[in-house]
């Protein structure tokens, strides 16, 4: 199977955890408690691909200057993004409550739906260019990014269906954006085939600075909101699996 089309198949993959968690908050009625948890547990995941496998094979390929330059650009390149979305009713994208509806905020349902795509695009391009040269897909970052979307798209539906948006509405994003996933992986792959390691090194780093700003400005309020007393203790077990795995 070619390079591309296999990196375009784990993005896909990966994205699919977004479908999979909004079907089970939209269907079940899970409480908020339970959703904090597991939304604490993938952030751990997360932040631990973010260090152990994205922030160190950046520094591995290119040195300290790209990666630093590389991470704090990708933080301030989501943070100005998520800015401009916060102003038009995108804020609580993740939130399994305190979403505005439609009435509420016209034009939010569209400023949520870019919100998850600015979410979920970063760490597909990564997992696309660790396919390059060859080598094989980086199957930690897969998990960790399929393990962390599935409390992604479980809170969000929840919160979506609260504020009174379709079904329809739902799943088409959900949809859109797991096989636009597969489609950022595959262009990762396909463009930056041939890339300086240097360039390589920025581009991971930028993807892994955007990752870690989405989890503290996402993910990390609605675990504390809801499940303060636990969430360290959930978030470090998260933490330590996705360690665990990249050890195996």
């Amino acid at each position: 199977m070619p390079e591309w089309l296999q990196a375009g198949g784990w993005g896909l993959l990966a994205g699919s955890a977004l479908l999979v968690g909004a079907a089970v908050g939209w269907f079940a009625r899970v409480p908020q408690r339970v959703i904090a948890s597991i939304m604490a547990f993938g952030a751990g995941v997360l932040l631990s691909a973010v260090s152990f496998e994205m922030i160190a094979e950046a520094h591995a390929q290119g040195g300290m200057v790209p990666t630093v330059l590389g991470a704090g650009g990708g933080a301030v390149v989501y943070t100005l993004a998520n800015l401009a979305l916060a102003r038009h009713g995108a804020r609580n994208r993740k939130r399994s409550g305190a979403q505005p509806s439609e009435g509420e905020q016209p034009g939010s349902g569209s400023a949520i739906a870019v919100g998850a795509l600015l979410d979920g695009v970063p760490e597909s391009v990564v997992i696309g260019a660790s396919l390059l040269g060859g080598g094989a897909v980086s199957l930690v970052t897969v998990a960790a990014v399929f393990l962390s979307n599935v409390p992604e798209g479980l809170s969000s539906a929840a919160g979506m269906r609260q504020a009174g948006r379709s079904r329809r509405f739902v799943f088409l994003l959900w949809i859109g954006i797991a096989l636009i996933s597969g489609a950022a992986a595959l262009l990762g792959n396909s463009l930056l085939g041939g890339a300086p390691p240097e360039v390589l090194a920025g581009i991971t780093a930028l993807a892994a600075g955007a990752i870690l700003a989405m989890i503290t400005d996402t993910m990390v309020p609605e675990a504390f909101e809801n499940a303060h007393l636990l969430v360290g203790l959930i978030t470090v077990a998260g933490f330590l699996t996705a360690f665990a795995l990249s050890h195996a």
